[in-house]
């Protein structure tokens, strides 16, 4: 695995984990920027590990269809991308809500949570590599 792979891979797991322990501490807008720049990472990682591309875009959306321009796939939908995709700059800026029509809550945390361990557990597949690394 390439350095730069590896560094991304362990901001994706710092991201994650912090996203877990800021749902824990009802810190949900965090824990949601948190959930989003994991999944960023994840993807970026595949795409530096295995197409030596580095795309400058925040987008879930976009990366995945990256990916899958290589003939590799991620579990996560599109309708998940679009999700985590709205998550960005609302979660960063005080924009409105964070998302369309919800506020940030325990719930919408869960979901995507959710989401973001099974890109986790997706990417390493693709990956080759054990939990441990």
């Amino acid at each position: 695995m390439k350095n730069e792979t590896k560094t991304w891979l362990d901001y994706a797991d710092e991201n994650l984990e912090s996203a877990r322990i800021l749902k824990d501490s009802d810190l949900f807008n965090s824990c949601l920027q948190n959930i989003q720049q994991c999944v960023e990472k994840l993807l970026k990682a595949v795409l530096i590990e295995l197409s030596d591309r580095f795309i400058k875009t925040h987008s879930i959306l976009r990366l995945k269809q990256e990916i899958e321009n290589i003939d590799l796939l991620v579990n996560i939908s599109e309708e998940e991308c679009d999700l985590l995709d709205t998550i960005y700059l609302p979660s960063k800026y005080p924009v409105n809500s964070v998302l369309p029509d919800y506020e940030p809550d325990i719930d919408i945390c869960n979901e995507c949570l959710k989401i973001a361990f099974r890109v986790d557990e997706s990417v390493k597949i693709i990956l080759k590599i054990n939990k441990s690394r």
